[in-house]
């Protein structure tokens, strides 16, 4: 087989490694180098798609094996991102006396692992039922049903972004909430695998009549990062969304 037919795989196999890099930078809590390989996997992500449409050479395997790369950068990654935050909010319990609590810890020969967080992992759970639904689900060509992992990761990763780059005392102490990042796990596993459609931003000609949603989410989506910076991912998940609601009968 021609080389033409597998470097869309190659650029995929790029996401995957990029992805397991961020994985051990985020297992040592380095946030921020793990979100610059998750930004980098998630280009490739968009790249070998837009490579297997220009080159014809799109096929099952690349489908299959693009979910496989997007369940470790996008969805393994931010589920260890929030598991490691949600530690961060709890405080260790008193071992000598036992505890029933959410916050009690297991340990075994010195290692500790403390129960709450685990509601971190719920988000690789959520992505892997998005992606195998996504495969099966032959209507997803032009528009989304539920939010993409990749903008669901975006989301998490959104939150360590702020509280290391922004600094701001009312974002931090909403951010260092174990309430909050429990809500936002659960928040976005809902939001993975709801039934909401999403306009995807593929673009069938450049007219303004045809893309206005489009052209209005990038815009804002634009402003809003330069005036808020990382703070602004959030607002923009929020109003992909709401657009998005607002516009079910154009999305097909």
């Amino acid at each position: 087989m021609s080389l033409k037919r597998h470097l869309p795989n190659i650029v995929t196999l790029l996401n995957l490694f990029s992805g397991c890099i961020a994985v051990v930078f985020a297992v040592y809590g380095n946030f921020v180098v793990a979100a610059m390989f998750v930004f980098l996997g998630i280009f490739f992500d968009f790249f070998d798609g837009l490579l297997a449409r220009k080159l014809n050479v799109q096929s099952p395997l690349g489908i299959q094996l693009d979910s496989l790369a997007d369940m470790v950068t996008s969805g393994v990654v931010p589920g260890i991102i929030m598991f490691k935050l949600i530690s961060l909010t709890v405080d260790a319990p008193d071992y000598s006396t036992h505890s029933d609590s959410w916050n009690s810890i297991f340990h075994w020969q010195g290692f500790k692992l403390s129960v709450l967080p685990l509601i971190g992992l719920f988000i690789p759970l959520a992505s892997a039922y998005r992606l195998a639904r996504f495969n099966l689900d032959e209507d997803q060509q032009t528009y989304f049903k539920g939010l993409p992992v990749p903008a669901n990761t975006l989301l998490i990763l959104s939150l360590p972004m702020i509280l290391e780059f922004q600094n701001n005392d009312i974002m931090n102490s909403i951010i260092i909430n174990k309430w909050f990042l429990i809500g936002i796990t659960l928040l976005s596993c809902y939001l993975l695998n709801s039934k909401i459609k999403l306009f995807a931003l593929k673009f069938k000609d450049w007219s303004f009549k045809n893309n206005a949603t489009r052209y209005i989410f990038l815009i804002l989506g634009l402003v809003l990062l330069i005036v808020l910076q990382f703070a602004a991912i959030p607002v923009i998940i929020i109003l992909y969304i709401l657009l998005s609601v607002l516009n079910q009968k154009q999305i097909n």
